[in-house]
């Protein structure tokens, strides 16, 4: 494998090496880069066009279709088609429940704090996996059109997104054969796509107004010598053109009579109102009627009939500029720019409402679609040391993060963030009355930390006995200006707090972060089936350890049968932890939640109605 020089004060690579800027969308995908004439281009590869559908199809023979082919099979394969994955990119289960009826493939449902897990066949692929296959089909198409090999890349989130999905994003990138050199917020990439802080005499404050098929945010930005700031940010990571589409489905399927249970169980069907919807949402460009019929299934639907349909959805987008504005201190009166970002803004209610809220004319002339990869590629060429009329702020070399159960390493500060910086994250206990928790702090960007460098370890002493899960524990990192790394852990609960000081960069060389980096990359399949493999065994472990404390405290509200067949399943995850693989583990998790999630409610109604048994509720001074 060729060596890459790094440039350690700024994180960037070899000139020679082509960086690539990618928007990573929940409804289409696509890549760019600068051009020999020093122009932000996008790629259409082969003629397929600049958009990748970011649809992933899996076939019965094992064989993965990935992009425009893909998109076929929403109606002759929806179960095994997965499509608007960004929705689910860092999220629990509890936070998508009451969208499941818009998925039409099965999201494994555990109830849980846990990551979702997707269901196709018998196997089980996490979100990072499968983006990770979106961003692979970029790639090769990047390689293919450049006739270059591409290696690094820029990618765009939502600012929205919290730290679970940036590190979810990362994650996609390394397992896609890339080295992720920044996660860039899309709007920071939509300003300079339209040139706006390249200028560094130049002080701006602008409002970036990004509407895509499944996330909505919008941004104020202040930008003064070359430097963007976020100074507010407002949104809704479940909100999108895809709503807009689902609107005029249920439309029809109320003016047709068509029965809701019966389109539950017939998921062509809903793919096929799900198509025919976004059909009719594109054509109000040009028209204000659409009239087609599918199958027996009239489809009419009339320009303003659409735009009362989806009046709610966007005034809850103006309301979410009002807050943008109150948060960042600012008024109408204060915002230079209004840059349109994401398909849906095409949709003329949304550029006439944004247009007046903000009263002045937006920026839409560059193709929405494509002004955040844009921008990400201008980005790129940044970090390749190609311009310097844009500042770049010195940036932590690894990333750094803490070890968690089975030995896997949790990022809290990713490489390349910039310096000063602090992040945290929050963790519980695993088994009852535990009272100290072992805090080990590691350097490197492998899965496992026997593969990462150890910086230190202290323990958080004296947490209150308590249930497992019940304790909060805040664990935060705080790296100076200086390098050096302040970890602060504290039991939110009872005030327990401790505190420890390291120097990450401390007798490490530019050839040994090379290596550690080339080493990421080069393992990160390896490495992620290894962590799925841990995390699978430690949830059936967490799992069964919750079991056999219910059976214990309430063994005496069930059926000899429930606890026998409770048992048996219990046994059939423990020989599958012992001997299976990831898949196997997950089907024997999914098969026992199954099993006792009806019994565990119907406990759970005799406790509360035992606990509400003669006693009122009465109303507190």
């Amino acid at each position: 494998m060729a060596k890459v020089s790094i440039n350690l004060a700024t994180g960037s690579i070899q000139k020679e090496d082509i960086i690539v800027g990618i928007d990573l969308g929940t409804t289409n995908s696509l890549v760019a880069f600068i051009d020999p004439d020093k122009n932000p281009k996008v790629i259409n590869d082969t003629g397929k066009g600049v958009l990748v559908p970011s649809i992933v199809h899996f076939g019965a023979t094992g064989d993965v279709t990935v992009g425009n082919e893909a998109k076929e099979f929403l109606t002759t394969d929806p179960q095994n088609t997965i499509f608007s994955v960004k929705r689910l990119l860092g999220r629990a289960y509890v936070d998508v429940k009451n969208y499941q009826d818009f998925f039409s493939y099965k999201i494994i449902d555990d109830d849980s704090e846990s990551l979702v897990k997707i269901k196709v066949g018998d196997k089980f692929y996490t979100p990072i996996e499968l983006s990770g296959l979106i961003l692979k089909e970029l790639k090769a198409r990047a390689e293919h059109a450049l006739k270059t090999p591409v290696n690094r890349a820029v990618i765009t989130v939502p600012a929205y997104f919290n730290d679970s999905q940036r590190q979810a994003t990362r994650d996609a990138g390394k397992l896609a054969g890339l080295d992720v050199l920044r996660i860039v917020n899309e709007p920071t990439a939509a300003s300079l796509a339209y040139g706006i802080g390249l200028d560094p005499e130049e002080t701006k404050t602008i409002a970036v107004y990004d509407l895509g098929g499944g996330t909505f945010d919008v941004s104020i930005l202040q930008i003064q010598n070359g430097i963007f700031e976020v100074l507010a940010t407002n949104g809704d990571t479940f909100l999108g053109g895809d709503d807009f589409d689902r609107a005029i489905a249920d439309y029809w399927i109320e003016k047709n009579n068509i029965d809701k249970y019966e389109l539950a169980n017939n998921r062509e069907l809903t793919q096929q109102l799900r198509l025919k919807a976004e059909e009719a949402k594109k054509a109000f460009a040009h028209q204000s009627v659409f009239n087609e019929k599918l199958g027996d299934i009239w489809c009419t639907i009339d320009r303003n009939t659409f735009e009362e349909l989806i009046l709610p959805k966007v005034q809850q987008t103006i309301t979410s500029c009002q807050n943008a504005l109150k948060d960042a201190g600012l008024t109408i009166t204060d915002i230079n720019e209004v840059v349109m970002v994401g398909g849906s803004t095409r949709t003329g209610l949304v550029k006439k409402m944004v247009s007046e809220f903000f009263g002045r004319p937006v920026h839409d002339d560059i193709n929405p679609d494509e002004v955040v990869a844009l921008g990400a590629a201008i980005q790129a060429d940044v970090l390749a040391g190609n311009r310097s009329d844009i500042l770049l702020l010195d940036v932590t070399p690894l990333s750094l993060g803490i070890e968690t159960m089975g030995g896997l390493m949790d990022t809290i500060i990713p490489r390349n963030s910039k310096i000063p910086t602090k992040a945290g994250r929050q963790y519980t206990t695993s088994k009852d009355g535990q009272v100290n928790m072992k805090i080990a702090v590691y350097q490197g960007e492998r899965d496992l930390i026997s593969e990462n460098r150890k910086l230190a370890e202290f323990e958080l002493k004296g947490i209150p006995a308590m249930p497992a899960g019940f304790p909060k524990v805040d664990i935060n990192f705080l790296l100076n200006a200086d390098g050096i790394l302040k970890i602060q852990a504290i039991e939110l609960r009872s005030g327990v707090k401790q505190e420890v000081e390291v120097k990450p960069a401390y007798g490490i060389t530019d050839d040994l972060v090379e290596q550690m980096l080339m080493d990421s990359i080069t393992n990160a399949k390896d490495d992620v089936n290894a962590r799925m493999l841990i995390e699978a065994k430690t949830e059936a472990e967490q799992m069964l350890y919750t079991v056999d404390r219910f059976i214990e405290k309430n063994g005496r509200l069930l059926s000899d049968q429930e606890i026998a067949d409770t048992k048996q399943s219990a046994d059939e995850l423990k020989t599958a932890i012992e001997t299976g693989n990831k898949d196997q583990i997950h089907t024997k998790i999914d098969a026992l939640n199954d099993l006792t999630r009806p019994f565990a409610e119907r406990v759970m109604d005799v406790v509360i109605a035992t606990a509400m048994k003669g006693k009122s509720i009465e109303g507190g001074e």
